[in-house]
């Protein structure tokens, strides 16, 4: 049925097999394949996926491309617009690190070590979250409302593609790092039977969970996690 070309951006290159990454991917056409299809078959996910233009003119992903068509596959562009505002995620069980720094910066986020991929998309859309993930399988899925492929190897890489993309307000340590709930300032004299000797000593402006009461402080590693808010910030 004929072949069509197809140019994809170079951010979206990674997600083509080694041998395809140079130049002008050929597609073979068999008459009923829509575009999007075709997208998806050679490794790129249609959540990555901005505009698709042929001749000219943007076509859609239900474009069923004709023998000859020279196809440019752009990336979203960023920051990326999501219906829900200000963004909220939900990310999946291999990002751990990278959900505790976006609650560090006040970042709405949801995160579980132990559910499975449907209760996973469930979840984000049932509270209309971005599904972060490095999972293609993932982001393929019809049923997910929105998903974004986190780039990366390291937690500091992915921190900052996340923040570049959906440019979300930042609230530094607003947030509890462990469970996602909201801090408040507490009162020493309210919590100080909560504390060890050493700390009690040492400190005095605490802050709570609302949700589930684990108690912050500028301790130890507050200079660390600074850097990070820090960068987050200048971002």
């Amino acid at each position: 049925m004929g072949q069509a070309l197809l140019d994809f951006a170079t951010e979206l290159r990674f997600f083509l097999p080694v041998a395809a990454r140079n130049g002008a991917v050929p597609a073979r056409l068999d008459g009923t394949s829509t575009l999007g299809h075709i997208v998806e078959s050679l490794g790129v996910p249609l959540p990555e996926v901005g505009e698709l233009v042929t001749g000219g003119r943007a076509v859609t992903p239900s474009y069923r491309p004709e023998d000859g068509d020279r196809i440019r596959v752009l990336a979203v562009r960023r920051p990326q617009p999501v219906p829900v505002a200000p963004p909220r995620f939900t990310l999946d069980v291999h990002l751990g690190t990278l959900a505790r720094r976006l609650r560090l910066v006040g970042v709405d986020t949801d995160y579980h070590n132990d559910i499975d991929d449907d209760a996973l998309i469930e979840l984000a859309n049932d509270g209309g979250r971005v599904l972060l993930t490095q999972d293609r399988g993932l982001l393929r899925r019809r049923s997910l409302w929105f998903g974004a492929y986190v780039r990366g190897a390291r937690p500091e890489e992915q921190f900052r593609d996340v923040l570049d993309r959906f440019a979300p307000p930042l609230a530094p340590w607003t947030r509890c790092t462990a469970c996602n709930g909201v801090l408040a300032p507490v009162g020493k004299e309210t919590i100080e039977h909560l504390l060890q000797p050493g700390t009690r000593r040492s400190y005095d402006s605490y802050a709570r969970c609302g949700s589930c009461g684990r108690l912050y402080w500028k301790g130890a590693h507050h200079r660390r996690l600074q850097g990070l808010v820090d960068a987050a910030l200048g971002a």
